[in-house]
């Protein structure tokens, strides 16, 4: 006669967490993987966006590459994603840094920094370009002279417009980024600092920056991919110019998808924009040692 503590062996449950990942993995090839395949297969075709697509081989590949606009769009490309990168990452880290600490009015200033961030892109653009109009704008309205110049149409002011107001939009986000990674450093490290006798600055360069070490690496790939689709705000801005000044890559292949109808070129500079976006981030990822989702207190 069997115990009556005996009980039957209890059966695992099979575990649930692999189905909940197939709506992301429907929604990820619904809208990620299914257009990709879409705009790579445009780019061996000759399409005018209306009529009947027309397959032309290398056609399309053939007149992108040897553009002779295409290396200067390239580096205006890599050009805008290096500034922007190293003007918003070390601010970002400082203001996120500055964010984490525990007095009050840090949270309410934390929440007026992040405005921008709900901004659209397109109206900023259009606030910045009416504040910056030399003849109408800040500068005549307060009757200083070095702000009354011709700021998007010159080059190199025009460019450096762009960077900050890039800067200005984004450096929010990713300070909240920073914000939480400084958050999650043990104290017990800075209290250690602080027996050694280091100070403030010593802690940060010692202490901090170490330990941000993979908040670094995805705040900038998420800098630098998101720098390759810069479009609404430089259309609104200069719309390219002046001259070619600030046509980057994105916005070569609206003006030849929409405003040439060459959706087979357009669907090559996009294909492009993905290969180099994907390379990117790889190469962050790779910068980031084994695993960039490691613990922070890896190498402590």
């Amino acid at each position: 006669m069997s115990s009556l503590t005996d009980h039957p062996p209890r059966r695992e449950p099979r575990s649930i967490l692999p189905w909940l990942a197939v709506p992301a993995l429907v929604v990820f090839v619904g809208f990620a993987v299914i257009p990709l395949v879409g705009v790579f297969a445009l780019s061996f075709t000759t399409w005018d966006g209306i009529g009947a697509i027309h397959p032309s081989g290398l056609t399309s590949w053939r007149a992108v590459l040897t553009n002779p606009g295409l290396p200067h769009a390239i580096w205006v490309t890599f050009l805008v994603m290096a500034v922007s990168w190293a003007v918003q990452t070390p601010l970002s880290v400082l203001l996120g840094t500055f964010l984490a600490g525990r007095q009050r009015y840090r949270a309410v200033l934390g929440v007026v920094y992040f405005v921008p961030l709900l901004l659209s892109a397109a109206a900023i653009a259009v606030v910045y370009k009416a504040l910056l109009d030399p003849n109408f704008g800040l500068g005549t309205g307060l009757g200083i002279g070095a702000l009354s110049q011709d700021w998007l149409g010159r080059p190199g002011l025009a460019f450096g417009v762009v960077i900050f107001v890039v800067s200005w939009q984004f450096i929010p986000f990713h300070s909240l980024i920073y914000q939480g990674g400084v958050q999650q450093i043990p104290q017990s490290l800075y209290e250690a600092a602080q027996l050694d006798g280091a100070g403030r600055i010593r802690q940060f360069f010692s202490v901090t920056l170490p330990q941000l070490k993979y908040t670094i690496i995805t705040s900038s790939t998420l800098m630098v991919v998101g720098s390759l689709t810069f479009f609404d705000l430089i259309w609104v801005l200069t719309q390219g110019g002046p001259g070619d000044a600030t046509r980057v890559l994105a916005l070569d292949m609206y003006k030849r998808g929409f405003q040439a109808s060459l959706m087979g070129p357009a669907s090559a500079i996009a294909v492009i924009l993905v290969l180099v976006g994907l390379a990117l981030a790889l190469l962050l990822r790779r910068l980031g040692g084994r695993d960039a989702g490691e613990s922070q207190l890896e190498g402590a």
